[in-house]
C-alpha cells in the first residue's frame, strides 16, 4: 500500500524532505508498513520512487542501492527499522546484509512487527556458481579447475560434470557425486551446465 496522501506532509517534515531509506528526494511518497488498519504516520515511511519500486516488486532488489540500509537500519523511527529489517532479510544472500542484520537490535515490539507477514525469519539461501548463476538442487555443474579430493587417491578433473547436485546450509558448498563418491564442492570452482 503506497502513498496515503494525507501522510506525505507529516512524513516529509519528519524526514527533512528526503527518503527515509536512501536519502533520495525524487518521487517522494508515503509507504504504509503492513500490517496497517488505518493511515498512520507511525506505520509509514517516506520513500523515493527507486526504493518504492523495489520494495513493491515492480523492479528487482538492487543490492548496491540497498547499501543505504547501513544507515537506515539505525533510525530511531520504528517503521524505518521494520522496513530496513525486512529488506535485510530479503538481501540475506549478500554478506554485508547478513552482517548488518546480526548487528541491528530491535526491541521486542518492533521485532514482532517486522516478523509479522514475513514467510520466515530466515533469509533465503542463494547459492551461485563462479559466474554468478543461481544454483538449485538437481542442477548439473562442471568443474572449472582440477581439484584434489581429500581422503581419496584421485583428482577431480577440470571439465567433469557433476549431475543432480544438492544444496546444504552453506551457500559456498554443494554436495555431489564424483567417481562414485559423495563429496562437497566449493561453488567458486563450479560452472552451471545449461
Amino acid at each position: 500500500m503506497t502513498d496515503p496522501t494525507p501522510l506525505v506532509p507529516v512524513l516529509s517534515a519528519r524526514a527533512g524532505g528526503k527518503c527515509e531509506l536512501c536519502g533520495g528526494d525524487a518521487e517522494l511518497g508515503a509507504l504504509a508498513v503492513p500490517p496497517v488498519t488505518a493511515a498512520d504516520a507511525d506505520r509509514a515511511v517516506l520513500v523515493c520512487g527507486v526504493c518504492r519500486h523495489q520494495i513493491e516488486g515492480s523492479q528487482p532488489l538492487d543490492p548496491k542501492h540497498w547499501f543505504c540500509l547501513q544507515q537506515a537500519a539505525w533510525s530511531e523511527v520504528p517503521a524505518v527499522q521494520v522496513v530496513s529489517w525486512r529488506l535485510l532479510q530479503k538481501l540475506g544472500g549478500e554478506g554485508w546484509a547478513r552482517e548488518l542484520l546480526d548487528q541491528v537490535y530491535l526491541d521486542e515490539a518492533v521485532l514482532a512487527w517486522a516478523e509479522t507477514g514475513t514467510e520466515a525469519a530466515e533469509p533465503e539461501l542463494r547459492v551461485v556458481d563462479a559466474n554468478g548463476a543461481v544454483l538449485a538442487t538437481g542442477d548439473s555443474v562442471t568443474l572449472i579447475k582440477d581439484l584434489d579430493v581429500k581422503g581419496t587417491s584421485f583428482t577431480a578433473k577440470r571439465g567433469t560434470v557433476v549431475k543432480n547436485i544438492r544444496l546444504g546450509d552453506d551457500p559456498d558448498l554443494i554436495e555431489g557425486r564424483v567417481n562414485g563418491i559423495e563429496i562437497f564442492l566449493k561453488t567458486c570452482f563450479l560452472k552451471k551446465v545449461g
